[in-house]
């Protein structure tokens, strides 16, 4: 019987060692992969991460995600930001993908070595870092024309905004102006009426009189509609003014104890958009209280400190569960909620709700005050 080599079962055992290794690494790439794609998913889900800063996390991920992380470096460019990792050099070894939306090349995204390494499938980097980089550069563009598309949506709701505002104006001049003008000289016309000499004591007198208090509530009606459209003390005399009014006449009018105090304001230059807005949510959340919170007393409370303005209104009244299907009475508190919240994001801030049964309301708004950086 002929002998079998004496290393054979020492060259099977390496056999398999080496494919297990071989395993093993393949494996492990595949998990760097993943997480890579996972991380930046996690990235394109903050609404608040400027260009810059996308750029900055995906070239990161990129870094850290290849056979060789030591020695690699990565660049992204993305609608006009660039970010190139610490240590970036123009290396020989480089592997990248165009970023492309709808036909038009938008940013690159690339992986350099800083030496030379062991020769693979493309150079020295795997084909299965091809599948990654192209699958990235996909990733990126997704990330890019559903940030464009958010962009267009934004503008969009901006312009409805102000285009209902500007019918507001329009609306509550013509009343101011016209309407309450007209039933103002009618009243004058009745009460000289009444007093013409010669006529007979108490012809008519009582049907006039009614015509008098009718005109009278007319007026007192017009301007209050005028005034809600739009107040005139906002534009005059700025958001502490008008918002402080809307809160002591809602007070007196609901019978509630309404605490407001304002802080900072009057060093800030908000534009017309910003205090509009601002008072609005106020408008709405008061709206809110007296329609569905049966509360007692509601604080509201406008503070600017840099680099955040931050309205907060709160009430002591039913409350409610945020996450309970809205039923058809609360369905108008819900869309005074969305127009609340959608205010907020076109100011570049944000909107939070605290509510459970039985323990009130509160609402928070912050807002980047103008100054740098906030332009």
């Amino acid at each position: 019987m002929e002998d079998l080599p004496a290393d054979h079962p020492g060259e099977e055992m390496a056999q398999l060692i080496t494919s297990h290794q071989r395993t093993c690494n393949a494996l492990k790439e595949r998990v760097k992969e993943l997480g890579c794609l996972y991380g930046i998913t996690r990235l394109a889900q903050r609404e608040d991460l400027s260009a810059l800063k996308l750029a900055q996390g995906v070239a990161e991920e990129l870094r850290r995600s290849w056979q060789y992380p030591e020695l690699a470096c990565a660049r992204v460019l993305s609608e006009g930001c660039e970010h190139r990792t610490p240590g970036y050099q123009e290396t020989q070894w480089a592997q990248s993908a165009l970023v492309m939306v709808e036909g038009e090349e938008v940013g690159l995204v690339e992986v350099r070595y800083l030496e030379q390494c062991p020769p693979s499938d493309e150079g020295p980097f795997l084909a299965e870092e091809r599948h990654l980089i192209d699958a990235v550069a996909e990733l990126l563009g997704q990330i890019i024309r559903a940030r464009r598309a958010g962009e267009r949506l934004r503008r969009l709701s901006r312009e409805l905004i102000k285009a209902r505002e500007a019918e507001r104006q329009r609306i509550a001049r013509e009343l101011h102006d016209k309407t309450a003008q007209d039933l103002s000289l009618l009243k004058i016309g009745i009460e000289e009426l009444l007093g013409r000499p010669g006529q007979p004591p108490g012809t008519g007198e009582s049907h006039v009189r009614r015509l008098v208090d009718m005109a009278a509530g007319i007026i007192s009606e017009v301007r209050g509609l005028s005034y809600a459209l739009m107040p005139p003390e906002l534009e005059q005399l700025g958001l502490a003014t008008a918002a402080s009014r809307l809160c002591l006449r809602f007070g007196d009018e609901q019978g509630l104890d309404v605490d407001f105090s304002c802080e900072g304001l009057d060093a800030l230059g908000m534009d017309f958009e910003a205090q509009i807005n601002l008072y609005r949510i106020v408008q709405e959340a008061l709206t809110n209280i007296r329609r569905h919170a049966g509360a007692t007393r509601v604080r509201v409370l406008l503070v600017a400190t840099h680099p955040s303005l931050i309205l907060r209104v709160e009430d002591d009244g039913t409350g409610f569960d945020p996450s309970a299907r809205p039923t058809e009475d609360g369905e108008h508190a819900r869309m005074g909620l969305l127009s609340m919240r959608e205010r907020a994001r076109l100011l570049g801030g944000t909107f939070g709700l605290r509510s459970r049964p039985g323990g009130g309301t509160r609402i928070k708004v912050e807002i980047p005050v103008p100054g740098e950086g906030n332009a």
